[in-house]
């Protein structure tokens, strides 16, 4: 029973080129690398935009009913077909990233068959609920119901960070939860990937502050107050310049809001690097992350970060050292934090060397390594049990 076999169920994995896909994609290919073997189960579509780690087996799905984010799916449930290929992989561990029909069936197979759970939480739904009060609300307090009920039957929790471990456990979350950060490739995201050709091209002057926002396009990332903040700045200062990278539903309100910007659209790899790197100062007002991935590859970029101080984006962010907090949706401050690094090139750059030095201490593989240890210590601790 010490042998590590892994199942994976996730409502991410392929269909979306998120945070959460990249994260449980690096950590598949980590897993085989060190010749643990995984499977992972989670829904598909046709002509996935990304090509995934690991064998997927591919489960029912159906489109999320919330306009604009209909890309999304919701795994529905655990069909016996699916359930026959978990029984010829025969796991040790179940690893659960979404408590949804399909993550929630994998726990009932779980403890049917004596296998140990585990789960990580990689999305914060519920603070989703201001964006989408219409649709969201009439499920808010049972999908709450669920979420306790579901984090309390596994082992363990992994959750990206601290601040995001006090939240749930100020909502009532009961559940053993330990940190599974996120990485960084450094290799990757670094200041020399500026590239001031670059810039010249797509209209910055040298002398120029370039103020940059990497998301997925969609109004919960606080894009508005991103597009004001940097309005209210521009009115003062015209050399202020904004970058957005990224696609998505927002993309054309958020063109008419702010005309004078660049849009890179889509980006990844060496292109998305050069963008961060190319770019000044990184305004990221988004208050419902788990941990920041598009923070610690700004910062590895050397870049200041004026981020919310809400749950993970301030677990990577010190105050006043590699950059600011502002309150969650106030563009006054965001807007005065962000031109306090405007101003100021000295602190500009202190805080741009800090942010590279504090980026050094992600790294994916130390980071899943410890993971994988603690996958183990719960395989151990529930056999003796």
């Amino acid at each position: 029973m010490n042998e590590l076999r892994v199942a994976l169920f996730t409502g991410n994995y392929n269909h979306i080129r998120d945070g959460v896909s990249l994260t449980l994609n690096r950590l598949v290919a980590y897993l085989e690398r060190q010749n643990i073997p995984v499977l992972v189960f989670g829904p598909s579509i046709k002509n996935p935009p990304m090509e995934h780690s690991g064998e997927l087996v591919v489960t029912p799905s159906i489109p999320m009913l919330v306009p604009g984010r209909t890309e999304y799916r919701i795994a529905t449930h655990f069909p016996g077909w699916a359930k026959k290929r978990l029984e010829e992989f025969n796991p040790t561990l179940i690893h659960v990233a979404t408590p949804d029909g399909l993550g929630s069936s994998a726990l009932k197979w779980g403890k049917k068959h004596d296998v140990p759970v585990v789960a990580s939480y990689h999305t914060h739904f519920l603070s989703y609920a201001t964006y989408y009060a219409a649709f969201l609300m009439p499920v808010f307090l049972p999908a709450k119901w669920h979420m306790k009920s579901f984090y309390k039957k596994v082992q363990e929790t992994y959750v990206p960070s601290q601040s995001m471990i006090d939240e749930l456990e100020e909502i009532g979350l009961d559940s053993k939860m330990k940190i599974w950060a996120r990485g960084i490739d450094l290799e990757r995201f670094n200041p020399n990937k500026r590239d001031i050709e670059w810039r010249r091209l797509v209209g910055f002057k040298d002398d120029e502050i370039v103020v940059s926002f990497v998301s997925r396009l969609v109004w919960e990332k606080e894009l508005r107050t991103y597009i004001k903040a940097v309005k209210n700045l521009q009115a003062k200062n015209p050399k202020v310049r904004a970058l957005i990278v990224g696609d998505g539903p927002a993309l054309e309100e958020t063109k008419e809001l702010l005309p004078v910007a660049h849009y890179t659209g889509f980006a990844k790899g060496e292109e998305l690097a050069r963008a961060y790197a190319s770019s000044d100062i990184f305004l990221f007002p988004s208050h419902t992350e788990t941990f920041g991935n598009v923070t610690l590859e700004a910062m590895a970029s050397g870049l200041p970060c004026v981020v919310a101080d809400a749950i993970g984006s301030k677990s990577l962010v010190q105050d006043g050292v590699n950059g600011f907090w502002a309150e969650p949706k106030n563009e006054a401050d965001f807007t005065e934090k962000l031109n306090r690094i405007v101003e100021n090139e000295e602190l500009r750059s202190s805080m741009s060397k800090k942010s590279q030095e504090f980026a050094m201490e992600y790294q994916w593989d130390s980071i899943n390594g410890g993971l994988v240890e603690n996958y183990k210590s719960v395989i151990k601790n529930y056999s003796a049990s």
